[in-house]
């Protein structure tokens, strides 16, 4: 591998390879290159890369610097030269009488010589016209002829497309091109029809010859007997790009044809086969399945319009993506508010055990409906907060209502067992809690206090709104 920069000593000219020599350079960079002709001034084409030996020629010759302001001038200089020797040159060529067109001067860049390119139909004697240049411009003079595709690459101008010549513009070397590229792409052989300005073979004949070939190779050619799929014929004409194949079938009038896919017509090895011979079956085709053609609607907008609807259907589509993703979003959040609330104390969770004896089952109390209190959320508290402060203070409220009732229940059932009991035994079971507990002759009370006791306990329980389960007499409170 070698190290290398690429080179051009004119805007449409070649590329050649330099050695850098330690220099970084870039695309566009202005520099001073050894040549065979001497010192000359270039332009960097492509930065430093590395190359394959085998791509380059030796010796590989050097950058010698990057171009001062001193030799940018000097570069102007030799321009204004040039201008200045074409006029005279020309001039002279007028007083010799020679047959020769002038094309460009070049004045090397030491100033150690000067080129003249013309064109010309013949062999030039230009002995004497070298002599009075010489005496004129004082340094060595060189005329060198060339063709007329290097004078159109010269001077440049417009095609018959409408753009800049190739030769001009990008082109490095002249190919060869013939009018077998013309034939194969079924253009018009008429010389002014594929020549180019400089009188030759138009160079972009050779651009699209290799996709032509292929294409030759799917279709019979003009003249040729063929079978097709609605039978025997002679091709009258062929359309390469299109693949499609125009036939005029026998036994029908001449003005008669019929236009085949490629796929659809084989040629006919030898030809016509001669009277009395059977036509050899050589078409292997496969019908391809067909589409179903969609029916144009001539109410339908044009396309310019079509195509604003439907970047006005993708829109609102998108919107309604978005909409959807935000309520997947809001649902998401509600849900995780309900389980940071469930978690918080005071609160029932879902799957936890009751609380009490797990063995007995806790009795069902339907408590009494009541109008929940409307919490409004502080002035300078979030929504959000608020939401969850009335929310804990709701499920507050409502686990002590459930503990109440559950005590009161605990309480009406003591109350029963204990009615059931006499006096005696219901003195020595009072013993038995306070831990003082008395023969049962001192404990048994007179009748009369008996009596009066259960008055004054039913008394109590219906001050408190309650009404004890069993005994005969009813008072009311």
């Amino acid at each position: 591998m070698t190290e290398i920069v690429s080179i051009k000593f004119k805007s449409s000219g070649k590329s050649y390879y330099f050695s850098p020599e330690g220099m970084i350079l870039r695309e566009g960079d202005k520099v001073i290159v050894e040549t065979a002709k001497g010192l000359e001034i270039a332009e960097c084409a492509q930065g430093n890369r590395m190359v394959e030996d085998a791509s380059i020629v030796k010796p590989l010759r050097p950058v010698v610097r990057i171009a001062t302001e001193q030799d940018k001038r000097t570069e102007e200089q030799n321009r204004l030269r040039e201008k200045e020797a074409f006029v005279i040159c020309q001039k002279k060529i007028e007083d010799h009488g020679l047959d020769m067109k002038l094309v460009d001067v070049e004045c090397c860049f030491d100033g150690s010589k000067t080129l003249f390119f013309f064109t010309a139909d013949g062999r030039v004697d230009f002995r004497e016209l070298v002599k009075d240049l010489a005496s004129v411009f004082h340094n060595r003079i060189e005329l060198r002829q060339i063709g007329v595709r290097d004078e159109a690459k010269m001077l440049g101008g417009i095609g018959i497309c409408g753009r800049p010549y190739c030769c001009h513009a990008f082109l490095n070397e002249f190919a060869p091109v013939s009018t077998k590229m013309a034939k194969i792409q079924n253009l018009s052989l008429n010389p002014a029809k594929i020549s180019g300005s400089c009188g030759r073979l138009m160079c972009c004949l050779r651009y699209e010859e290799e996709a032509y070939e292929d294409l030759v190779k799917n279709v019979p050619k003009q003249g040729a007997f063929v079978e097709t799929t609605a039978g025997y014929g002679n091709v009258v004409s062929v359309d390469l790009l299109k693949q499609l194949v125009k036939v005029h079938l026998e036994g029908e009038s001449d003005e008669a044809t019929h236009l085949f896919k490629a796929a659809e017509v084989a040629a006919v090895p030898g030809g016509h086969p001669k009277e009395g011979e059977a036509y050899p079956k050589v078409l292997n085709y496969v019908p391809e399945a067909e589409e179903p053609l969609e029916e144009e609607d001539p109410w339908a907008l044009p396309l310019m319009f079509a195509e604003e609807e439907k970047e006005a259907e993708v829109a609102e589509l998108l919107n309604e993506a978005a909409l959807e993703e935000l309520k997947e979003e809001v649902a998401l959040r509600q849900s995780s508010r309900r389980r940071r609330q469930k978690r918080r104390p005071g609160t029932k969770q879902s799957g936890s055990k009751p609380h009490g004896n797990p063995e007995k089952p806790e009795p069902e109390v339907k408590a009494a409906p009541q109008e929940e209190k409307k919490v409004s959320p502080k002035a300078d508290e979030p929504a959000e907060h608020a939401a969850h402060a009335g929310g804990s203070r709701r499920n507050a409220r409502a686990h002590r209502r459930t503990s109440g009732n559950r005590q009161h229940n605990k309480k009406t059932e003591s109350a029963e067992s204990k009615k059931e009991l006499s006096g005696a035994e219901r003195t020595a079971e009072k013993g038995k809690q306070t831990g003082q507990e008395k023969p049962a002759q001192e404990a048994a009370p007179a009748p009369g206090a008996s009596s009066e006791k259960k008055k004054n306990s039913r008394r109590r329980y219906y001050h408190r709104g309650k009404k004890p389960s069993g005994g005969s007499g009813q008072t009311s409170g």
